[in-house]
């Protein structure tokens, strides 16, 4: 019976695999059944599925948005932005910085990365343009000893390597311009993946091949006029081996269409009747069957690009549109925070590395792409119109001044009322001789303070009790006045201004380190297992931690610190809180170890969770919706009769870096590590516990 049945599989390994092939020099990046070919598969994928299509076509979009920006409206850095915009404006011979992008956003989206060919001037001191390289084009050369990808293999196709031989190109670096192309490849942090990028959908690419394989069997059945899964019998005896086969090709070729879709089993045997039969396999309720598999699939490949409404991406549910305005709000705030946003902070944290290099460093941010809805949300009345002037549209009646302090009074927040209305602010404001209101987030949502801005209103706080008692809150300014002590001390206690001779070597954000992970002591422990280090004396036994740029040996080699900086890419109302700009305003730098020991003190009382006088701000920084986040500063320490060792000449401090960041690598898996590189307020919820 084995010759008897014809069988046809379908493919279904979608699993990315990457390997190092003997004789070759790149590292390859495909499936069982796509060999080195994985993006080529996810392009194939695309095209072939509707529903995936869409929602990645929708999300490109929205990560490109409608442009790019410069938000830094200071006059003193004038030329940068002079400079700046013209980059913006011509990236390349052809296209603008924001039509690169497009396509830039298109491929991060669909195949989890994106690459750019970076072009130098002749002279090598600048960046000239900026093209974009298609993914599929790009295979890694194998790492150096270190894990370090040097260089990338670019071929037009790399289904046929010998017409199209791969040709070698440098990766992106700024202390080696020999070549005058260099290939910039970034992506998101991809589990188990050491060289390349994953798309963030993977888990539901067999979903997204189920609904190609079932619009290319309806295509061919309509195409070919019959219908699959049929069972056909011949019951006038059993043919040869070869006649059978010329039976079954003649029958697909009558039938079945291109790709086989309409499938059929083919049996032979031994009856009186020479007519064939011909018997349906498929259930009598196949219909209902394909359209709970729709269904099915549908919400999949929805639930592996985070998607919660469909609306969202244009693919049509049974809910209508006008009914489900505060849904698609809700959907489209939580995609571009959470899944959007990811993708545009990685590209631009890419394209800073190119506006650094030619000295136009700004900040730079992406005009979002929002949903146009029918209707306005109870929230967005709320944020343009009064309490009285919706309860005058509601036919009621305005509420008395008094009254409406009492029921809409929330809080405190250093020694001032904060208000859940603006109205009340104002009125507010008025009994303390200022004028106007300040926001701020105070329980996960946004509440209004008196006055145009906070140090003003806290100022009244800070007042003489004695003399101004019915303008003070004596008793929050006393707390208020010890929390700010608690920080000074800490500032003077552990707060360091960087010694002469440390020489900058790397700066960066502090991107996936776990508070467990201690980098300098990792650092140094890379360098002495490499290297044969030159004492030039005696540790310093005044060194206040065992920690401080010292290995078990007692030689000191790099010192790392951090510093408390503000992203400028985030447009911020308001002044900002006393904790954030005395961080600032000293402009000092921290061992980690502090920075993790401050998260015992009340710093900043009142910003932990239900309000509690202590968090960790090596996570949250100032509190829900601050605009900080931490900076990693390594320093190589000068050679010196403190113990500090002379490097050889062969040696770079970069190498060591290099290697140190690859072993931090597997910390980055443990929850909560990105938060440390965030400003509070991109996170989920701003950083609140509770939805805004």
């Amino acid at each position: 019976m084995k010759d008897n049945i014809i069988n046809i599989n379908l493919e279904t390994s979608t699993a990315p695999i990457v390997q190092e092939v003997r004789g070759r020099d790149w590292i390859e990046y495909g499936t069982d059944d796509w060999r080195n070919l994985y993006p080529q598969f996810l392009i194939d994928l695309y095209y072939s599925s509707s529903i995936s299509a869409a929602i990645i076509n929708a999300t490109a979009e929205m990560i490109a948005g409608e442009n790019l920006i410069i938000e830094d409206d200071d006059d003193r850095n004038m030329d940068a932005r002079i400079k700046l915009q013209n980059f913006m404006n011509r990236a390349n011979g052809n296209e603008s910085l924001h039509e690169v992008l497009k396509k830039v956003a298109f491929d991060f989206k669909l195949q989890g990365a994106f690459a750019l060919n970076i072009v130098w001037s002749k002279d090598r001191t600048q960046i000239a343009e900026i093209y974009h390289v298609g993914v599929e084009k790009i295979r890694c050369a194998r790492p150096d000893e270190f894990g370090k990808t040097k260089g990338y293999y670019i071929s037009a196709d790399w289904s046929n390597t010998r017409q199209n031989k791969p040709k070698y190109v440098p990766a992106f670096n700024t202390n080696d311009r020999t070549s005058a192309n260099q290939i910039l490849y970034a992506g998101l942090y991809s589990p188990n993946m050491n060289s390349y990028f994953t798309p963030d959908y993977v888990s539901c690419n067999n979903w997204s091949l189920i609904d190609s394989r079932i619009s290319e069997y309806h295509l061919n059945n309509i195409s070919a006029g019959f219908s699959g899964s049929f069972m056909i019998n011949f019951a006038n005896g059993i043919p040869s081996h070869e006649e059978r086969i010329q039976i079954e090709q003649s029958l697909a070729q009558k039938f079945t269409g291109q790709n086989n879709a309409g499938k059929f089993v083919l049996t032979f045997s031994d009856d009186n009747t020479r007519t064939p039969q011909i018997q349906a396999i498929s259930p009598s309720d196949l219909d209902k069957q394909y359209i709970a598999l729709q269904e099915l699939l549908t919400q999949n490949i929805l639930s592996g690009h985070r998607v919660t409404s469909p609306m969202l991406m244009g693919i049509k549910n049974d809910t209508g549109l006008g009914s489900n305005v505060d849904e698609l709000n809700s959907a489209s705030n939580f995609y571009l925070n959470t899944v959007v946003k990811p993708f545009q902070d990685q590209i631009v944290k890419q394209l800073r590395k190119i506006f650094q290099v030619n000295n136009m460093d700004m900040p730079v941010n992406f005009v979002q792409l929002k949903p146009i809805t029918l209707d306005f949300t109870s929230q967005d009345l709320k944020a343009v119109m009064t309490e009285d002037e919706i309860r005058e549209e509601l036919g009621l009646e305005p509420l008395d001044i008094e009254v409406r302090e009492d029921l809409s009074k929330v809080g405190m927040i250093d020694g001032q009322p904060v208000f859940s209305t603006i109205a009340e602010a104002e009125a507010h404001a008025k009994t303390l001789g200022c004028e106007g209101y300040h926001e701020h987030e105070y329980e996960g949502r946004t509440v209004y303070m008196a006055c145009e801005g906070h140090a003003e209103a806290t100022n009244l706080a800070e007042c003489d009790c004695e003399k101004q008692k019915d303008k003070c809150d004596c008793e929050k300014t006393k707390l208020s006045k010890e929390a700010k002590t608690e920080l000074e001390k800490f500032i003077d206690q552990y707060g360091e201004d960087i010694p002469e001779g440390w020489k900058l070597i790397d700066d960066e954000i502090v991107d996936g380190e776990h508070q467990d992970f201690d980098f300098e002591s990792e650092l140094n422990k890379v360098a002495s297992e490499k290297f044969n280090f030159v004492r030039t004396g005696r540790a310093n036994p005044n060194v206040r931690s065992e920690q401080d740029g010292l290995n078990k040996d007692g030689d000191a080699y790099f010192k790392v610190r951090y510093v408390y900086t503000k992203n400028n890419a985030l447009r911020q109302r308001g002044e900002s809180r006393s904790f954030c700009k005395l961080m600032m305003a000293t402009k000092k730098v921290y061992r980690k170890e502090d920075i993790l020991r401050m998260s015992t003190i009340p710093v900043n009382p009142g910003w932990g969770p239900r309000g509690a006088a202590t968090y960790s701000t090596w996570l949250y920084k100032g509190g829900g919706s601050c605009f900080h986040y931490w900076k990693r500063l390594i320093f190589q320490a000068p050679a010196s009769d403190e113990g500090f060792v002379v490097y050889p000449d062969n040696i770079t401090a970069d190498t060591i870096v290099t290697a140190t960041k690859a072993r931090s690598e597997g910390f980055t898996i443990k929850r909560n590590d990105s938060l440390v590189a965030r400003a509070p307020k991109t996170m989920k919820n701003e950083g609140f516990l509770e939805p805004r």
